[in-house]
């Protein structure tokens, strides 16, 4: 069993706005690393989640404090460059935001897992394996 997974900002959205405690075991139980740029996606989207949580300000914080706590950023700029030129190949056709989790898919050799359809069958499409649906990894360990 893989232990260790790329996740997206779709994903850290849901899960900050959900505010259920299942996914602070969840992240106990796995190593989720990210590119640092989902957290300029996540402050982008930072008003929706804030109006979209069923969490006060206080327990909103406490929460984050914890789901931020367990997982991993990793910096783009140690992407190696022909990771980069094959995301970019592989992105282009589909949405040029996701070029840093699949370059960090394609450093790592790890799955990325996503809550994208278009992209994860976009990348499918192309013969790019290393991709699975959240849902899917999800209903095979909760």
């Amino acid at each position: 069993m893989n232990l260790r997974y790329i996740i997206d900002a779709n994903i850290l959205l849901s899960i900050l706005i959900s505010g259920k405690s299942q996914y602070i075991n969840l992240l106990s139980l796995f190593e989720f690393i990210l590119p640092d740029f989902a957290l300029v996606e996540i402050n982008l989207h930072k008003d929706v989640v804030m109006s979209k949580t069923k969490l006060d300000q206080v327990q909103f914080r406490n929460y984050s404090y914890t789901i931020f706590s367990l997982l991993k950023f990793i910096p783009s700029f140690i992407h190696q460059d022909i990771s980069v030129a094959n995301a970019v190949k592989l992105c282009t056709p589909i949405d040029i935001k996701d070029i840093s989790y699949v370059s960090l898919d394609l450093d790592s050799n790890l799955t990325l897992l996503t809550r994208d359809e278009k992209l994860y069958k976009g990348l499918r499409k192309q013969g790019f394996k290393n991709v699975e649906l959240f849902e899917n990894f999800l209903s095979k360990y909760i």
